[in-house]
C-alpha cells in the first residue's frame, strides 16, 4: 500500500505497519510515475496541485485528512473514495482560542495594547464609558454556541468556571440544544455569539442581516468555523456602525486581500485561520491518520467518515 501525505518535519510522520509505504507528497503530483498506485491520501489543506490530481489515482481508496472542515475538498473526490476528516483532534486548541478571544474582547486588550503603543495610562473604559461596544467581566454573561458538536462542548467546558449562561444550537435539536429555527429569538438574548458551523448548503450565509440585526448592541461575535457562515456586508455593516464587536480566524474569502476593509474595521480581532493549528493538536491528527491506515489495511471499520464513496 502507497500512502502520500503532507509530511512537514515540525510535525509528527505517520508512524504505519509493515508493509505500507510513506512517500511525502511530491511538487508536481500530476508528473509522479507512482501517482496511479496511491491508495492513501493525507493532503495539505488546500492545495490546488494536490486537488487536481486527485481524478488521476484510479487507485485511491481513501483521503484522510488533518482538518475537520472538508468542503474544499468535496468538490473534487473521485467516485468510490471514502473521506474522513480529523474530527475530534481540534477540539482542545479551537476551544482556547475562542475563550483566549473571548476574554481579550470583553476586556479591551487591543484598546489597551493601542494605548500602551501611544506610551499612554489610560483607563479606556472611563475615557469611551459603557456605551457600545460593551465589554466586562464574563461571570452571568451569556453566551450562545452555535454549531454545539465535540468543539462546542470543550468551549463550554473551558467556559463554565466562568459563570456564565450557555445556549447551544446544532443541526438536530436534543436535550438541552436548539435547532436553527431558534436563532432569530436567541440571538438577541446573547452576549456572547460564538460559531463553530462546518460550511454546506444551509449553512452558507446563515447569519445574514436579519440575525446579525437581531444581536444585542455591543455584542460579540466569534467565528471559529467558515468566513462564508456570516454575510460579509451585514457583518461590516455592524463594525462600522459601533453595535457590534468581532473575532474572526475566518473569513470570505481566505487568505484576506491586502485591501479588504476588514483590515480597518474598529472593534475587531482577525487572525488568520489558525485557531486549531498548535503542535499537539497536529500530532494528534497525525497519530489519528496512522491510526486511520491500520484500520484501512485490516480491513476494519474507518472512523469520522465524511463520504463513504464506496456506497455509491
Amino acid at each position: 500500500m502507497i500512502v502520500w501525505a503532507a509530511n512537514r518535519p515540525e510535525q509528527q510522520a505517520l508512524d504505519v505497519p509493515d508493509g505500507v509505504t510513506v512517500e511525502s507528497i511530491p511538487p508536481e503530483p500530476l508528473r509522479h510515475p507512482r501517482l496511479s498506485e496511491v491508495e492513501v491520501l493525507v493532503p495539505p489543506y488546500r492545495s490546488r496541485t494536490v486537488l487536481d490530481a486527485l481524478s488521476e489515482m484510479p487507485a485511491l481508496r481513501l483521503i484522510q485528512t488533518l482538518e475537520s472542515g472538508v468542503d474544499w475538498l468535496l468538490p473534487f473526490v473521485p467516485p468510490g473514495v471514502v473521506v474522513c476528516n480529523s474530527r475530534g483532534a481540534h477540539d482542545a486548541a479551537v476551544a482556547e482560542w475562542v475563550v483566549g478571544s473571548i476574554l481579550i474582547m470583553q476586556r479591551r486588550f487591543l484598546d489597551h495594547r493601542e494605548a500602551q503603543q501611544r506610551s499612554e495610562w489610560r483607563d479606556v473604559v472611563s475615557s469611551r464609558g459603557w456605551l457600545p461596544p460593551f465589554a466586562g467581566d464574563l461571570e452571568g454573561a451569556s453566551v450562545l454556541i452555535v454549531g454545539y458538536g465535540s468543539i462546542g462542548k470543550a468551549v463550554e467546558e473551558r467556559l463554565q468556571p466562568f459563570g456564565v449562561d450557555v445556549q447551544r444550537v446544532a443541526r438536530h435539536a436534543r436535550a438541552g440544544v436548539f435547532e436553527p429555527t431558534a436563532l432569530p429569538r436567541l440571538v438577541g438574548r446573547a452576549d456572547i455569539v460564538v460559531l463553530l458551523l462546518p460550511l454546506d448548503s444551509e449553512t452558507a450565509g446563515l447569519f445574514d442581516s436579519e440575525l446579525i440585526g437581531a444581536m444585542k448592541p455591543g455584542a460579540l461575535l466569534v467565528n471559529a468555523g467558515r468566513g462564508q457562515v456570516v454575510d460579509r456586508k451585514a457583518l461590516l455593516a455592524g463594525l462600522e456602525d459601533g453595535r457590534l464587536r468581532v473575532a474572526l480566524d475566518v473569513t470570505d474569502p481566505e487568505p484576506l486581500p491586502p485591501d479588504d476593509p476588514l483590515w480597518s474595521a474598529p472593534n475587531l480581532l482577525l487572525t488568520p485561520h489558525i485557531a486549531g493549528d498548535t503542535p499537539r493538536r497536529f500530532r494528534r491528527s497525525w497519530r489519528f491518520a496512522s491510526e486511520q491506515v491500520a484500520r484501512l489495511l485490516d480491513g476494519s471499520r474507518l472512523e469520522n467518515v465524511v463520504v463513504d464513496g464506496t456506497d455509491s
